[in-house]
């Protein structure tokens, strides 16, 4: 079994490179130094084995420009990648969605997929494909939006997860943003078997109160994102006490609406790199804090369809077992009697013990309804629609967009309703 990994180059260091290859015991030769039997027993999932017991990681890189090209080749991992994995257009798509998937985008693709055919062919026991991309910019939502349709279309079987970070103006001052995350989200909802949602909204307010005592860096942003992304992905990578993995995540969705929320813990311990000791039920509590969850959005103001919790670090199952159904009973109104768990004994770089919840919760509605007021703002003054117009769009494809977004929102909101009709029909029941 092996998945592909699409990653943007600005990410692909810290997930890849730093993370990933830390807990496997992997250096930046890509040879093996590691000291627990449990990091190579699924290595094969995220590398392959090359020349001289080197591994060299199942991952394609691309971009529409080359400037990033340069920062990972001059990385400490940069060498971990072999050079024909890079995909590299010339121009940029200018934060321009039509750019990035009608023309610039529509100009390389092909090159890409046919290093996505190369690399599933040497998979023994394809899964499937991970793509981490942002639909602020025009690359990782024209283009990102070009490849999971492309994607699709080839591999319909297989199984396809999507890491998109959605934009905010606390992070990046692109006017357009709304326009191309509106623009990608309709893609998502059609193409991609589950959609992992981080906000940079959410990440920036994270590494804000967290006290670094500095403005936060879009290095720092990328330190929540590579965490949230090993935290999803251990289950593949590492033998577990309670085992799942990624289409056992599948049984979280339901149709249309395919967007997960993550919330982690010790989010101290990510950001200042201090290694501190807390318990089952501190790690549960941190965890379901609206603090740490990385969307912009406060659960206990929706409702979770579906949730589950992963745990790292050597700890007791009936413990985790324990503090699980003390969770649910003491939040009935907002979390679900299913909620799953699973351990794995690999902690995270750096760190003792750590959890991540990710849940399918209606409070996802409220940074696509942030996003939805930016859109009607500047699509009601046709704002910059030259140029996307100028690239080949029609001015319908906008309305499609804003009106395919509304219907998601009014999809969200509806379960939220029969959710909390449902309980209170429960609780009139016991009462």
């Amino acid at each position: 079994m092996s998945m592909l990994n699409l990653l943007p180059v600005l990410l692909v260091c810290q997930f890849i490179g730093k993370q990933i290859s830390k807990e496997h015991g992997i250096n930046t030769k890509g040879f093996y130094e590691g000291d627990n039997p449990l990091q190579t027993q699924l290595l094969n999932i995220y590398y392959k084995e090359g020349q001289s017991d080197q591994y060299v990681p199942r991952a394609i890189l691309t971009d529409l420009e080359t400037g990033t090209l340069d920062k990972i080749r001059r990385s400490p991992y940069g060498s971990l990648f072999p050079s024909e994995n890079f995909v590299f257009g010339q121009t940029g798509a200018g934060n321009n969605w039509a750019r990035g998937y009608y023309t610039e985008g529509a100009e390389l693709i092909d090159s890409v997929m046919d290093v996505i055919r190369k690399e599933a062919e040497s998979c023994d026991a394809l899964q499937g494909f991970q793509l981490t991309h942002s639909l602020g910019g025009g690359t990782g939502s024209g283009m990102g939006s070009l490849m999971l349709t492309k994607l699709r279309e080839e591999y319909d079987e297989q199984f396809i997860s999507t890491y998109s970070v959605l934009p905010s103006p606390k992070v990046s001052a692109t006017v357009v943003e709304p326009y191309n995350a509106a623009l990608s989200i309709q893609v998502l909802v059609d193409y991609s078997d589950l959609c992992f949602t981080l906000d940079n909204e959410a990440l920036y307010d994270i590494c804000l109160h967290a006290g670094l005592g500095r403005k936060p860096t879009f290095g720092d942003l990328n330190c929540l994102t590579t965490a949230a992304i090993a935290g999803t992905t251990c289950s593949l990578r590492f033998p577990r006490q309670l085992n799942g993995d990624l289409r056992k995540m599948t049984e979280m969705v339901f149709p249309r609406m395919n967007f997960l929320v993550f919330g982690f813990a010790p989010m101290t311990s990510l950001l200042k790199k201090d290694i501190c000791t807390l318990t089952v039920p501190e790690l549960t509590q941190q965890a379901f804090d609206a603090n740490n969850l990385m969307c912009a959005a406060d659960p206990r103001q929706g409702k979770y369809l579906a949730c589950a919790m992963s745990f790292r670090g050597k700890m007791s199952s009936k413990e985790v077992d324990d503090e699980i159904l003390n969770m649910v009973n003491a939040n009935k109104n907002w979390i679900p009697n299913d909620l799953k768990a699973s351990i794995c004994e690999v902690p995270p770089v750096g760190m003792n013990m750590s959890s991540l919840v990710i849940g399918n919760s209606t409070c996802v509605k409220e940074p696509f309804l942030r996003i939805l007021d930016q859109f009607k703002t500047l699509f009601h003054h046709k704002a910059f629609l030259h140029w996307y117009t100028g690239e080949g769009m029609d001015e319908m494809e906008f309305e499609f967009a804003e009106a395919n977004l509304n219907d998601l929102v009014a999809e969200y909101q509806l379960y939220e309703d029969a959710v909390a009709e449902y309980q209170q029909y429960q609780d009139a029941k016991r009462g």
